[in-house]
């Protein structure tokens, strides 16, 4: 359906359904699992695929070309409104690893569907679109207005954790890439949280406007600390430059993906990194975020759910991980 101003979590749905099925060990999960109204998993989940394929009625639409997810502005996680710090139109880089990962799974719900071609194309203009010999790191968005193919955007190569997605999600999983991708990133990690963005020069500037006045400067957009007037620094700094607590498990993950089992004590070292966070702020919980500059003070919401739910996580997955 279009009355949700996401791209993202439906995608996150499908990544969910997928592994909760493997989870079970139940082959009918997704046929005995009901939604509220009576739908079945199955069915809401190829409901997602056909309305990302064919269109939604907020924007959301595959490219045909690319096989890559179109997303307006404002729809991924970095979603700051009034003013519109990180628009991100166009393809950005997680939407296009979770929208590989959805069609992975829906070629196993329904093999006589489009998917697994829909899979390969989308996997090919992945690597031809955001991956450059020239770049250390991969491009966080494919800039595009409305109804331009991914191929004619403009690559946007901000230094952001997003990529870190392809790499967790499998789309960039052959090994070069891969760490590639985690050895950039590094530049992002601060204790017990990731950088939104690097302190670096913008490579296609981003001007953020707030009552008709440009906010900072659009070709180096970095903001270190998220503190002042809510509109005019806040939320101008919240995704560009703060850092996210629940962003530092994610590397961590990626670390694993990249090198394998020889990275585990490297991953327990760095996720170690946030224990002293447990004793500030809100006593057993994690901070929202933290500002990208030392000494990295909290900021936000002293307890957040998505923190503290994805370090078990990426504890539990290293722990088991061989």
């Amino acid at each position: 359906p279009g009355n949700r101003d996401t791209s993202d979590a439906p995608l996150w749905l499908c990544v969910a359904a997928a592994e909760m099925a493997e989870a079970s060990r139940q082959a009918d999960f997704l046929d005995t699992f009901q939604a509220a109204d009576g739908r079945l998993l199955r069915n809401i989940l190829l409901s997602i695929g056909r309305s990302y394929a064919g269109g939604t009625s907020n924007g959301i639409r595959m490219d045909p070309e690319s096989a890559l997810v179109f997303s307006p502005a404002h729809f991924t996680w970095m979603d700051t409104q009034h003013p519109v710090g990180t628009p991100r139109e166009g393809f950005p880089i997680e939407i296009q690893a979770l929208w590989h990962r959805a069609l992975l799974l829906l070629s196993r719900i329904e093999p006589s569907g489009p998917w697994t071609g829909l899979a390969q194309r989308a996997r090919a203009s992945f690597r031809s679109l955001f991956e450059s010999p020239e770049k250390p790191w991969a491009a966080d968005c494919i800039l595009a207005p409305p109804g331009c193919p991914a191929r004619r955007g403009t690559p946007d190569w901000s230094l952001r954790p997003n990529q870190l997605f392809a790499v967790t999600l499998g789309l960039a999983d052959e090994p070069r890439l891969a760490r590639k991708i985690v050895a950039a990133c590094e530049e992002l990690v601060v204790p017990g949280a990731m950088r939104s963005l690097a302190d670096r020069p913008a490579t296609t500037p981003l001007a953020i406007f707030h009552q008709g006045r440009m906010l900072g400067d659009p070709n180096h957009p970095y903001r270190g600390r998220y503190e002042g007037d809510e509109d005019a620094s806040r939320k101008p700094a919240y995704h560009n430059g703060t850092a996210w607590t629940w962003l530092l498990p994610v590397y961590a993950e990626a670390l694993l993906a990249a090198y394998g089992a020889e990275a585990k004590d490297a991953v327990f070292s760095l996720l170690g990194s946030a224990a002293t966070l447990f004793e500030q702020g809100c006593a057993g919980h994690l901070p929202e975020i933290l500002d990208g500059d030392y000494p990295h003070t909290m900021r936000g919401c002293w307890a957040q759910a998505w923190s503290a739910s994805e370090l078990a996580r990426v504890l539990a997955f290293a722990e088991k991980f061989v």
